[in-house]
């Protein structure tokens, strides 16, 4: 019963972050970084990692400032360390499946985030660390999506290699 109950308090958080991405989606930009604030003191620092992760994720993209943007970025990750690194949670929990899925993009944010402020050796180490997480991406629009501007980057910061479309790339997972 109280398992259930977690599982339902957290689908009500996914939620909540599914309707703010709508917003911000639909233009407004300053309410849903009102409601993913609100949310975020809700959940609280020690809140749970998925719930964290996502949120910050999406936090993120709602910021004017680039350093609060990075900001964002970076405690998606840190949340994501939390159920992939021998977290609380433990490596095989369907929350770290579903974070490992999402690692090529917060790895591509982090290097977007470093590359608008400058930083392109940082920027080009998150970029890596995209390109070698993207084996995790499945072969739909997701994961086209985020190979691709994961190339994009690339190209941007005078880089090709692995990972391009059009270029060998590393292994795929079995399905």
């Amino acid at each position: 019963m109280a398992e259930q109950q977690g599982r339902t308090a957290s689908d009500v958080v996914m939620t909540r972050i599914g309707q703010g991405v709508l917003l911000h989606h639909a233009g407004d930009r300053e309410e849903a970084r009102t409601r993913f604030l609100d949310l975020w003191h809700e959940i609280g620092e020690d809140g749970d990692p998925l719930q964290r992760c996502t949120l910050a994720h999406y936090m993120a993209d709602t910021q004017d400032d680039p350093v609060d943007e990075l900001a964002w970025d970076l405690r998606a990750l840190s949340a994501a360390r939390e159920l992939t690194d021998d977290g609380p949670t433990g490596p095989e929990t369907g929350a770290a499946a579903a974070v490992r899925a999402l690692y090529p993009s917060l790895q591509l944010n982090l290097a977007a985030d470093y590359a608008r402020l400058g930083r392109s050796e940082a920027a080009r180490a998150h970029l890596h660390q995209a390109r070698g997480a993207a084996v995790a991406l499945a072969e739909d629009s997701y994961g086209d999506g985020v190979r691709a501007a994961i190339h994009r980057l690339a190209l941007r910061l005078g880089e090709s290699g692995p990972g391009a479309p059009g270029e060998p790339g590393p292994p795929r997972r079995p399905d």
